[in-house]
């Protein structure tokens, strides 16, 4: 004969009032009113324990923005090279293949270059894989089709989108939230161009990833805030050559590092220097 498991008392879940601060007869509607009550409590907690449940199951309704994404470049990432934020060999770069096209809406005329966002992708049981990714914001994804604004859109490296989608898939759902970027080494300088034109590209930066503001110091000259030319690419047209050279660099988030004395005062065009770096 099976017995059949006990189960959990109201009393057991929802201890009642203490009815000796009461008058010991009561009224027979009293009785049902306390009842009631009790009733309605345990309702209230089986609700919230409920909610909670939900709320956990969803996992990324807080913090987490809808999008979609899709895939580019070839199976070794060869096609995602250069791009539009002026990283060039993504390798020697340090972004590997973590890395993303943004739609317009995302890539903020360049500035959102170095951001780095984890991706999930959601509700497509036939496509989607478990687990995450994050990738840094190195190229644009022009308009046209999913990339059109206000579209939130990744176009990830193909080696990177088979980590949260199989390849049939082409384009899936997914959740996406910026995240701090964590970079080895010092924010990385490049300095090209020539004299009375230094032109700067700005990498490997870390915490907000998206740098808004850059300022440079010769040992010579005052500090001095350069102008954005396309994607990481800053611009001085003052005459630096023979000085040692400091940089400020500014992200999204407020926060600076200068790197002072990077570049000694034998520096020449196409040299690469690092700098500081976010913690």
């Amino acid at each position: 004969m099976k017995v059949r498991p006990q189960l959990p008392t109201l009393n057991s879940i929802y201890s009642p009032p203490n009815l000796s601060l009461f008058p010991q007869t009561l009224h027979p509607k009293t009785n049902h009113i306390l009842l009631l009550c009790k009733k309605m409590a345990l309702i209230g907690i089986l609700l919230v324990g409920f909610l909670s449940l939900v709320s956990s199951a969803d996992g990324y309704s807080r913090g987490w923005i809808n999008a979609h994404a899709t895939f580019y470049g070839g199976g070794d990432a060869s096609g995602t090279m250069g791009g539009a934020c002026g990283y060039g060999n993504l390798y020697s770069q340090g972004y590997g293949t973590n890395t993303a096209a943004l739609s317009t809406a995302l890539f903020n005329n360049g500035l959102s270059c170095g951001a780095c966002f984890q991706i999930v992708c959601v509700n497509d049981p036939q496509w989607c894989l478990p687990g995450s990714i994050i990738v840094t914001a190195t190229n644009f994804c022009p308009p046209g089709g999913w990339c059109d604004p206000p579209n939130h859109h990744f176009d990830l490296a193909q080696p990177v989108f088979l980590h949260i989608a199989q390849y049939r898939a082409g384009i899936v759902p997914v959740a996406y939230r910026r995240v701090p970027c964590r970079r080895r080494g010092g924010i990385r300088f490049t300095i090209n161009g020539h004299s009375y034109f230094n032109l700067v590209l700005v990498t490997n930066v870390g915490g907000a990833g998206d740098v808004n503001a850059v300022y440079i110091k010769g040992s010579r000259t005052q500090w001095q805030t350069m102008s954005r030319n396309w994607g990481q690419n800053w611009q001085s047209n003052t005459f630096l050559d023979g000085q040692s050279l400091s940089f400020k660099v500014t992200t999204s988030d407020g926060r600076s590092v200068v790197s002072y004395n990077v570049a000694p005062h034998s520096w020449s065009f196409g040299q690469t220097f690092s700098g500081g770096q976010f913690r």
